[in-house]
């Protein structure tokens, strides 16, 4: 068998590559010199004849390709073609040779928009946004419909586990912050308070205060913060690992497994939560207007009656169940967005956080408003 070889014939703009002889691996040193040594200004039409070739093997077909497709790179004049019934590999080296670089697939410089662009793009992502997330409450709607006929579609096994993770576990952080945050605004309006001979009129304030907002809000920030962005970091490591792929390809749908007996434990979890947030604030705010402001317990305990209506407990608690939703619906969508990659994640479970505090002190103060109109 011949030694490999490379013979350019030809001048100006026409060349010939007479290839020859064995061009398997063992002769790779004496491609690379053959196309070392290949001029630099190659311009025009180039044609390698292959016919003559043996046994041609890929890493020297490719250090060929490569040399001669360089020198087109660089001066972009030269015409590099086949003749002769090349190998398969040819081909498929060449066409791989001709793609585009990262640098010259790189997006064109982004046209700063003015005002009026700024306000389309907005538009336009806003109602991408809120097709996706109808879409999204579509779903979960269909799975629960489905789900009410049998109980078994509820996964009690699942809601049970997250009913453990989401209220249980979260018991005495919620008990912590009411405590805490009763006896603050207890001390704080017994300063202003004292001033007019009021003291026994902070049992009021800690009493309201506790029972129609701070109870039941503080707990849904903290379940927000908590069961939300766990949710959302949970679905989207799922999502990154095609585990909700590998799901609807066993005939499963990832909202009625994933989505919706998260929902459903929060619907149980963050009332419960909501009534420790209340007997434990309540208890703060006891503690300090016995020991700060010595107001006797019995007596305490009578103006505490008094400034109670028959609604203020249940102020405080018809929130909790739309707050559940919201948070669960936020955590879970974020989730099952999760697409590219780690980064992604972060952001979106991020994202679910802020928005899920956003939502829920915003229905906050709709409640807030409603109740007020309504005499509630």
């Amino acid at each position: 068998m011949a030694a490999a070889s490379l013979e350019l014939l030809g001048q100006g703009d026409r060349w010939r590559a007479e290839l020859r002889g064995d061009w398997s691996l063992d002769a790779l040193a004496v491609v690379e010199a053959a196309v070392a040594g290949l001029p630099g200004d190659l311009h025009g039409i180039l044609v390698c004849d292959w016919r003559a070739v043996e046994a041609p093997a890929l890493a020297c077909v490719w250090t060929l390709l490569d040399g001669l497709h360089g020198r087109a790179r660089r001066h972009g004049a030269l015409e590099i073609r086949h003749d002769g019934a090349p190998p398969g590999s040819v081909a498929t080296l060449s066409a791989l040779l001709l793609q585009p670089s990262a640098e010259s697939q790189a997006p064109p410089p982004r046209r700063r928009l003015g005002p009026l662009g700024l306000v389309g793009a907005w538009s336009v992502e806003l109602a991408r946004e809120t097709r996706a997330a109808t879409e999204f409450i579509g779903r979960i709607a269909l799975v629960a419909t489905g789900a009410l006929r049998s109980l078994r579609a509820l996964r009690p096994r699942s809601v049970s586990r997250h009913v453990y993770e989401t209220g249980i576990l979260a018991v005495p952080i919620v008990a912590l912050i009411g405590f805490l945050v009763s006896v603050i605004v207890a001390y704080i309006g017994s300063q202003q308070l004292s001033r007019f001979g009021a003291d026994i009129f902070v049992v009021d304030l800690v009493t309201i205060s506790v029972l129609r907002e701070f109870g039941v809000l503080l707990t849904a920030v903290i379940i927000a913060g908590r069961s939300g962005s766990a949710f959302a970091a949970e679905i989207g490591v799922m999502r990154l690992n095609e585990e909700t792929d590998a799901l609807r390809a066993m005939g499963m749908s990832p909202f009625e497994l994933l989505v919706l007996p998260r929902l459903v434990a929060l619907l149980i979890a963050l009332p419960a939560l909501t009534i420790v947030a209340d007997a434990m604030g309540l208890a703060g705010g006891g503690l300090l207007c016995v020991t700060a402001l010595h107001i006797p317990l019995p007596e305490f305990g009578s103006r505490l009656r008094e400034a109670l209506a028959p609604t203020t407990f249940w102020a405080g608690l018809i929130k909790a169940p739309v707050f559940a939703v919201l948070i669960g619906l936020v955590g879970t969508y974020r989730g099952m967005q999760v697409r590219e990659s780690a980064r992604e994640l972060g952001r979106l479970t991020t994202l679910a956080v802020v928005q899920s505090l956003f939502l829920v002190i915003l229905a906050d103060a709709l409640f807030a408003v409603y109740f007020n109109e309504i005499d509630f």
